[in-house]
């Protein structure tokens, strides 16, 4: 019966990460990830529960199934807060929802047995810790090329205009009455407007943010997952024992 859950988990194990692949590499190519990818995962996760409610069962991991709707109802309420901020990311959560509803049982290294957090959100916490090493990344970045200005080294970097028209890019700046104002998180404004009000009063170069997107460190967050169980959880951990 073990042999049979720990294939039912490296099964969701490749799945999980076959779909995630493509979507990252879609979403860098085109910040875009086909909704079909979620409805193919939502309904492999779902065969595999089905397979696994009629061979293995849940046993006492049974309350984790419930959940896989509080999951999916949070996502959608974090997306409407603007915290998860592209749709595909938040349908990628809710199909990873169905598709790892249960502690992985792989024997790998059980960590998983420490967290009394449900599968899914495990996912998603390991991968916002992840995506909290970009600032790190971009202060590094930004100190190498000797461009470190508070607060912007830590969200993006300099940019020419006219390359910032060609890249992925959000302006951390934008033109108010005529002076200079940080944008924490740019939104409802016209990119293109803005980039061209900064030709305009003849400014070269501009701070801008990568539109880094989120299904990166998902598909890293979900691998660690698996492996690592519950980052979060171990953190919290060692802090406590120091």
């Amino acid at each position: 019966m073990t042999e049979t859950g720990t294939l039912l988990d490296i099964m969701r194990l490749v799945v999980g990460i076959a779909i995630l692949s493509y979507a990252s590499y879609t979403d860098i190519k085109t910040r875009r990830a086909s909704n079909m990818l979620w409805v193919i995962m939502g309904i492999i996760g779902g065969i595999l529960l089905v397979i696994q409610y009629f061979t293995i069962g849940f046993g006492d991991k049974i309350m984790y199934l419930i959940f896989v709707p509080i999951m999916i109802g949070l996502t959608y309420l974090l997306f409407q807060l603007r915290l998860i901020f592209g749709g595909a990311d938040a349908k990628a959560l809710m199909a990873l929802a169905i598709l790892v509803p249960l502690p992985p049982i792989i024997n790998s290294i059980p960590l998983w047995k420490n967290s009394i957090m449900p599968a899914p959100w495990i996912i998603f916490s390991n991968s916002v810790i992840l995506f909290l090493f970009i600032p790190l990344s971009l202060l590094i970045f930004n100190a190498v090329k000797r461009n470190v200005e508070f607060p912007y080294c830590l969200l993006g970097y300099k940019l020419g205009v006219a390359k910032a028209k060609e890249k992925f890019v959000w302006p951390l700046e934008k033109i108010k009455d005529g002076k200079r104002k940080f944008m924490y998180m740019p939104k409802d404004f016209d990119v293109e407007a803005e980039l061209e009000e900064f030709k305009k009063i003849g400014m070269e170069e501009i701070w801008v943010t990568p539109k880094i997107p989120f299904m990166i460190p998902l598909l890293i967050g979900f691998i660690v997952s698996f492996i690592l169980g519950d980052i979060l959880f171990q953190l919290i951990g060692l802090i406590k024992s120091i």
